[in-house]
């Protein structure tokens, strides 16, 4: 049986086109990067999210606490790189937050019908200031391509 909570992060599911753009740590400044996305049923419980460009591959499991009622996201890169974050998810607004002693990071997405348009920031201070590190675009139907 599907857990209900992750159930409502089913308009997410499907093959998206990504352009990840305005980063300040790429040159030349303004240039955007292709790449895919795919949201896929894990299971009964999780959401696979796979983010690949040809610098490299982003996964992240979308799952939910029910003792809690909330959200979590567990974030794996080509680096080798793992990271837990908070999640809240409302079919319109999708944000990812974490707060480690390393660094703190949040991640802000609009939903819309075929466009999920989110924004990556970083905080080195323990979130006194936020720095963009960069805008990330996903386009498509998702329900044209599972088809």
């Amino acid at each position: 049986m599907r857990n209900k909570a992750v159930e409502q992060l089913n308009p997410l599911i499907g093959t998206w086109q990504a352009t990840m753009g305005d980063a300040w740590f790429l040159e030349p400044a303004g240039q955007e990067f292709p790449g895919s996305a795919t949201f896929e049923w894990l299971g009964e419980a999780f959401v696979l999210f796979r983010w690949t460009t040809e610098a490299g591959e982003m996964t992240l499991v979308l799952g939910h606490n029910d003792s809690t009622d909330t959200y979590a996201a567990l974030y794996h890169d080509e680096r080798g790189v793992c990271r837990r974050f908070a999640m809240t998810f409302d079919g319109s607004r999708w944000t990812l937050n974490r707060e480690d002693p390393d660094m703190f990071q949040r991640f802000t997405a609009e939903i819309e019908p075929g466009r999920i348009s989110g924004r990556w920031e970083a905080s080195e201070d323990q979130g006194a200031t936020w720095r963009k590190d960069f805008a990330l675009v996903l386009t498509s139907n998702p329900r044209e391509a599972d088809s």
